[in-house]
């Protein structure tokens, strides 16, 4: 996945955060998000269940809620992320 893709999916996230008749909830099941630029990303609720986070920046995330079952976390830099996830099951 490419930084357009992925600042298009959080801008959509964004916006069902605000309003859930509008926007859509970010779906990265299996997404490659190899060493992202999540820093500071709001990935409330989420679904990053099985998703390649390694090496990924995310610093100061908001993941409160957020599926990450099976996720990939190794080498992710997550100082000050909330981690207040709904599921972290097998992730790594």
């Amino acid at each position: 996945m490419n930084q357009e893709e992925l600042k298009q999916i959080l801008a959509d996230h964004a916006l069902w955060l605000s309003d859930i008749t509008k926007g859509k909830r970010a779906d990265l099941r299996s997404a490659d998000l190899q060493g992202a630029d999540l820093h500071g990303a709001n990935l409330q609720g989420a679904d990053l269940q099985c998703a390649d986070l390694r090496y990924a920046d995310l610093r100061w995330a908001n993941l409160r809620g957020a599926n990450l079952q099976g996720a990939d976390l190794q080498c992710a830099a997550l100082q000050g992320a909330d981690l207040q996830c709904e599921d972290m099951r097998n992730a790594k």
